[in-house]
């Protein structure tokens, strides 16, 4: 009831403010909520000190504050993907470097699409320039979202979505059969099909997936990573990865994290700080979280 309720507040918000306004509103918000006691903070907290030791604790306040402000930015704007139009959603999103992922359209391809600020609403964009495409979702344990966000993935073109309960296969199918593979393979999931990979520096459980499945497939690897600007969120795709998988497993896990790495350092508000991404731990090594 109260999820409901937040969203019809939502929507009527967007439609009397429109999209920019309601961003910054999701900003100010932001702002108040990471005062607030909070379990997520911690986590953040904890993250920034583990992955900027560098940085003084003031300096470290003033990034999670900073996220905070641009994910609740994005959190509101979600309600573009949800309701708005193709032109609405269009007007809010940009795409650059396209011609990186063109070529590889009809092919097998995955899209590596690390956890920035504006994922989803990047993904609905996509759908706009070329569907079906495929993905694995984890269940959400909110239904209402859940559909939601389903709805809002499907909504300008379709796309196969499969829970990662099915398992692999049927992504592979997908992938042979030239559906895009958008992947999100940089939460900590666990020991499953994982190794210990450098992340800033701290030894991360990373799924192993990229690179077996393209091993798998033989799909091209082509990073798209969403950025949040002051106007607008964009899309930016890079070049496809050369000598990708190279029958290293951990050598190609490490060459993703690298990558996430060197794109967070570029834009380090805009990284989901807020997930435990450490929490899985070699063994003999202490809990990093509270």
């Amino acid at each position: 009831m109260i999820t409901r309720l937040g969203l019809i507040v939502l929507r009527l918000l967007y439609r009397l403010l429109g999209a920019r306004a309601l961003g910054r509103l999701g900003a100010a918000l932001g702002g108040l909520i990471y005062y607030l006691p909070n379990w997520r903070r911690r986590v953040g907290e904890t993250n920034l000190r583990l992955c900027f030791p560098e940085k003084s604790a003031a300096e470290r306040r003033r990034l999670l504050k900073a996220h905070y402000r641009a994910f609740f930015r994005a959190t509101l704007q979600e309600a573009v993907s949800w309701w708005g139009s193709k032109d609405e959603v269009e007007a809010l999103t940009q795409i650059e470097g396209f011609e990186h992922v063109a070529p590889h359209i009809g092919k097998p391809l995955i899209i590596l699409a690390p956890h920035f600020i504006g994922l989803n609403i990047v993904a609905v964009r996509l759908s706009l320039v070329h569907s079906p495409t495929v993905s694995i979702y984890a269940r959400i344990k909110n239904p209402v979202i859940a559909r939601l966000i389903q709805h809002a993935r499907s909504r300008f073109g379709p796309i196969e979505l499969y829970d990662k309960r099915e398992g692999v296969k049927p992504v592979l199918r997908a992938i042979r059969r030239g559906l895009p593979f958008y992947y999100l393979p940089d939460l900590d999931h666990g020991r499953r099909d994982a190794v210990f990979a450098p992340f800033f520096g701290v030894p991360a459980a990373t799924l192993t997936g990229l690179p077996r499945i393209a091993a798998l497939t033989g799909a091209v690897v082509v990073p798209c990573v969403a950025e949040q600007t002051a106007e607008c969120y964009v899309a930016r795709f890079y070049p496809a990865w050369a000598d990708y998988p190279s029958g290293d497993l951990e050598a190609d896990v490490r060459r993703m994290n690298a990558f996430i790495e060197e794109r967070v350092r570029e834009r380090p508000e805009q990284y989901f700080w807020l997930h435990q991404r450490f929490k899985t731990r070699p063994p003999g090594e202490a809990p990093l979280y509270d």
